[in-house]
């Protein structure tokens, strides 16, 4: 595929990005970048956060990853299921109750200030790294697989890339991103959909033979029945379940589209569809995983290798780019260019919100003008563009997976803390000393780190899955239920 012809695909792709920011951007207010001015269509909502939830990892990872964990993702996704159940009839009722703009300023109500910055700290903290790393992934591969051969260095790569996304989400926000996210959902399922056909139409597959060959190969397998494996249902189920509720219903970005809806009706309507094209999407990926890797062993393709294993996030684009043919290149970088953009839009406009909101108290604040929040609001916004560069490019300098995997399963690990805080929040009505909530959501995801480390050591060869977030939020649990005890216990001797 020629540098021309990417180019031409990247601006194209770009230039209607724009016009929809422009359309929906017009007359936008503060009120409009935090909650889309609460006027949101939630079928809109519905679609685009599927672009929104997938992002490049998913893009590029689910199908790679087929070639070692079969269909085992399949038991996450079954679990996610529940869990936006959970979001759409207990933490949604609560967030349109309280009209909230930023769900952490629920914490603030419930136990006190030092517990609602710690919760609006822990999702900055958590996102900053996340969205880092799930851009970091998709503009990796675009580096490797076009801008290297172009002599493009990285830098100016990932600088163009948060340049577009801060520009498109400066003035409209939430407002813009319900339709931008929209616009990129559809081209990264296209990118699938036309890339499962492609590889069906070479291998002269009808949709009955593709059935077969996936049903009766060996990466179609879903459950696995070993207790101590990262891979045991339990515990990709329920992690799922848990997941689904920490990472989308605990998370600003997320939630910010959702409380956007004109009202609770709207929002749960748009959590249960979201909920069964998600399914149906991600069963796609793992069929598009499954294919790929039977494609390459029919064409006798050699697939990337580093240090005797396939390097499972290059399968994908390796074929795409070099098998499938001009088409499917063409749609492969449009989709991949879809995933990017999601991976950081909603985080930078989430992370914006948070600081301006949770940090700064502008809604609050009668003594600034309008003209005077929003330009401190794009202040904020620029500002966390350039931290985002920043912390992508030290991803690159470092230059190693395993310490960037687990950089990202650490930010992973402070999501525990926010579900430990609204769960005890939502299901006891015990105070805590407000204070010491800080030590303790510190303390939970480092217990929660050792016990990763060391647990095959410690528990007979048990390997902890998504399980440690349910561990992770039950440690700050019974942190808070102690702080309450001694809460209570004061209050009964004054």
């Amino acid at each position: 595929m020629s540098s021309i012809l990417i180019l031409t695909c990247v601006a194209a792709y770009s230039i209607l990005l724009f016009g929809v920011t422009w359309y929906t951007s017009r007359g936008a207010s503060n009120e409009s970048f935090y909650v889309g001015n609460r006027s949101s269509k939630w079928y809109l909502v519905a679609y685009g956060m599927i672009g929104a939830s997938l992002s490049g990892v998913t893009f590029i990872s689910v199908p790679g990853s087929v070639g070692t964990a079969q269909f085992g993702y399949l038991q996450v996704i079954l679990g996610y299921l529940l869990g936006y159940m959970v979001i759409a009839y207990v933490l949604l009722p609560l967030y349109y109750r309280l009209n909230l703009t930023s769900i952490y300023s629920y914490l603030q109500q419930r136990f006190g200030n030092y517990s609602y910055k710690t919760g609006a700290f822990f999702f900055i903290l958590s996102r900053v790294i996340g969205a880092a790393f799930r851009l970091y992934i998709v503009v990796n591969v675009l580096q490797e697989f076009v801008f290297n051969d172009m002599h493009v260095p990285f830098f100016v790569t990932v600088s163009v890339f948060i340049a577009l996304i801060l520009l498109y989400t400066y003035q409209g926000g939430v407002k813009t991103i319900v339709y931008t996210d929209t616009l990129q959902t559809t081209f990264m399922l296209l990118s699938v959909i036309l890339s499962i056909i492609f590889i069906a139409s070479q291998l002269d597959f009808s949709v009955g033979d593709m059935y077969d060959r996936v049903a009766h190969s060996d990466y179609s397998k879903v459950f696995f029945g070993d207790w101590q494996a990262k891979s045991f249902f339990p515990k990709q189920f329920f992690g799922g379940m848990f997941i689904a509720i920490a990472m989308t219903g605990l998370d600003q970005e997320m939630m910010q589209k959702n409380i956007s809806c004109k009202t609770l009706g709207d929002a749960q309507k748009n959590v249960v569809t979201f909920t069964v094209v998600l399914l149906i999407v991600n069963i796609l990926f793992l069929v598009l995983g499954a294919l790929l890797y039977i494609y390459a062993g029919e064409m006798n393709i050699v697939l990337p290798m580093k240090d005797g294993k396939v390097i499972s996030d290059n399968v994908f684009p390796t074929i795409a780019l070099h098998s499938l043919g001009i088409l499917s290149a063409i749609f492969f970088i449009i989709g991949l260019i879809s995933a990017a953009y999601p991976s950081a839009d909603g985080a930078l406009t989430a992370l914006t919100s948070v600081f301006c909101l949770d940090f700064l108290g502008l809604k609050e604040n009668d003594q600034k003008t309008e003209k005077e929040k929003t330009r401190i609001r794009h202040i904020v916004h620029v500002s966390f563009a350039v931290l985002l560069l920043l912390v992508i490019v030290i991803f690159k300098l470092i230059n190693n997976d395993a310490v960037i995997n687990n950089l990202f399963t650490v930010a992973g690990y402070t999501y525990g803390p926010l579900l430990g805080l609204y769960a005890f929040g939502l299901f006891t009505k015990k105070p805590v000393k407000d204070r010491f909530v800080p030590l303790i959501c510190v303390l939970s995801p480092a217990l929660c780190y050792v016990l990763n480390e060391y647990s095959q050591k410690w528990f007979g060869g048990y390997k902890f899955g998504f399980e440690l977030l349910i561990v992770n939020a039950l440690i700050t649990f019974i942190g808070l239920w102690c702080l309450s005890v001694g809460a209570h216990q004061k209050e009964n001797r004054s």
